[in-house]
């Protein structure tokens, strides 16, 4: 009996707080040990009743983090439409005769960031089968879509060689990294390692110890100070492993190792250089990357050299000269926040697509704002909700929420980066409203506390 007292109690009590006002409960949230060290913007909209439900510090500017991508994904659906394509081409100028290209063979770079190895021999199997073996002049890569720096502004140097900072090129090759596995053979023995895509254009210096502790930990690198391209494997390898590793730089990785198979395959020519091609020139095949994958890929991973590909789609579609620039890309999503939107981009800092850079500085009102164009705009909506990790199932909140209410429930992108921790997304209260919401922590030291605030305020807009 008195078991079920205690079991009514607990029960009445859940009760009587769900009963409690949206705002009272979310304001108890504020009184958290996290708060006492760091700062919080939220903000939460009802786009079932157009209604604002809750506000706090939501003017203020914070570090996005990678809920920056939000604005980069909902400005490229309005912008250039779902049916949009990224696209990496052969073409040619000259003439075929039998085995001969009488002429030059342009490599054409659109800035596709899921290019990958079995692309690569598309390309050069398609040539292949046109009976090409030798052209008389050059094979030239054109990356001119794109001006020649390959990391945005307020970039750390300190995240390279890790692979969510490759370096940036309209011809990307497996995201401009090189998947580096090894496994374990006898003990003491070097271990097996693997390389994928193969190529020449670097090298592996194998000092793996397999099986021994005494051998340290495992450290998988390439001498990223010098520019060099040496991966080397150190310490000790008791499982099977793989790092991803970026590799400098994208452009010379795709082009080197496009001429490698292209001799492979025994396809030669009398020269290689960079050049523009013309427009004159015949097509001999198109790869096409559709925008939906690319979409998918930057918020469900929260992928920053997807993102930063769809900033600078933007930058080429709305600027009148090539080569664009991240100051074009930061232009393109200035007009559309100003024009769509009706907000004045100089109050805010925009200048990278994914959120890495420190210089970005927005508000939690703003990125609302980018919530409810694409909620009322059907066409954007569907497709980015669709792209939004979903809370306990899948993407980057496959591992939060999954004992809550929001579990299933909650589509959102989250955001990190040193000292910021950011959530911001979509959730379907108890009363079937759908609300839109935001939350910037910044100035934590230890991320999973401000994640642990996060997930608590979206189980309260859960219920």
């Amino acid at each position: 009996m008195k078991r079920f007292s205690l079991f009514l109690l607990l029960i009445l009590s859940i009760n009587l707080i769900n009963a409690q006002p949206l705002s009272q409960r979310l304001d108890a949230l504020l009184n958290e040990d996290l708060l006492k060290t760091s700062e919080v913007g939220i903000t939460v909209f009802d786009l079932t009743t157009g209604e604002s439900l809750y506000c706090y510090q939501d003017e203020k500017l914070y570090r996005p983090a990678s809920i920056e991508k939000i604005i980069t994904s909902v400005t490229t659906l309005a912008q250039l439409g779902t049916d949009y394509t990224m696209n990496t081409s052969l073409r040619y100028t000259g003439k075929i005769e039998n085995d001969t290209l009488k002429g030059n063979l342009y490599l054409i770079g659109g800035f596709d960031p899921e290019f990958m190895d079995e692309d690569l021999n598309r390309l050069i199997e398609t040539l292949e089968s046109r009976g090409i073996r030798y052209i008389t002049d050059t094979i030239a890569a054109d990356v001119s879509m794109t001006d020649s720096v390959y990391w945005g502004p307020g970039w750390s140097w300190d995240d390279t060689p890790y692979s969510f900072q490759p370096y940036l090129s309209p011809l990307m090759l497996n995201r401009g990294c090189v998947d580096v596995s090894v496994s374990p053979t006898q003990k003491d023995s070097l271990p097996q390692v693997t390389c994928i895509p193969v190529s020449d254009y670097y090298t592996v210096n194998n000092q793996g110890v397999s099986r021994n502790p005494q051998a340290g930990k495992l450290e998988i690198t390439r001498n990223w100070l010098s520019n060099g391209n040496v991966i080397t494997i150190s310490g000790n390898v008791s499982r099977p492993y793989t790092e991803k590793l970026n590799v400098y730089t994208s452009k010379d990785f795709f082009f080197h190792t496009f001429i490698s198979r292209l001799r492979n395959k025994g396809i030669e020519a009398r020269t290689h250089a960079y050049a523009e091609c013309p427009a004159t020139a015949d097509s001999i095949t198109t790869i096409q990357r559709p925008i939906k994958e690319v979409l998918e890929r930057a918020l469900k991973k929260s992928d920053n050299l997807c993102a930063e590909s769809m900033f600078y789609h933007l930058a080429a579609k709305r600027s009148l000269h090539k080569q664009v620039t991240g100051e074009d890309g930061t232009d393109a999503i200035n007009a559309f926040m100003k024009t769509a939107l009706g907000f004045n981009p100089d109050n805010y800092k925009i200048v990278d697509g994914s959120g890495v850079s420190l210089y970005n500085y927005i508000s939690p009102r703003l990125l609302l704002e980018y919530l409810k164009y694409a909620y009322y705009h059907r066409e954007i909506f569907l497709p980015l909700h669709e792209s939004l990790p979903i809370a306990g199932v899948d993407g980057t909140l496959q591992n939060r929420m999954k004992q809550t209410k929001a579990r299933g429930n909650v589509h959102a992108k989250t955001g990190s980066v040193t000292g910021v921790s950011s959530l911001a997304g979509y959730v379907k209260a108890g009363s079937g409203h759908q609300l839109a919401f935001v939350i910037i922590n910044q100035n934590v030291l230890k991320l999973s506390r401000a994640r642990a605030f996060q997930d608590k305020v979206c189980d309260i807009l859960s219920r």
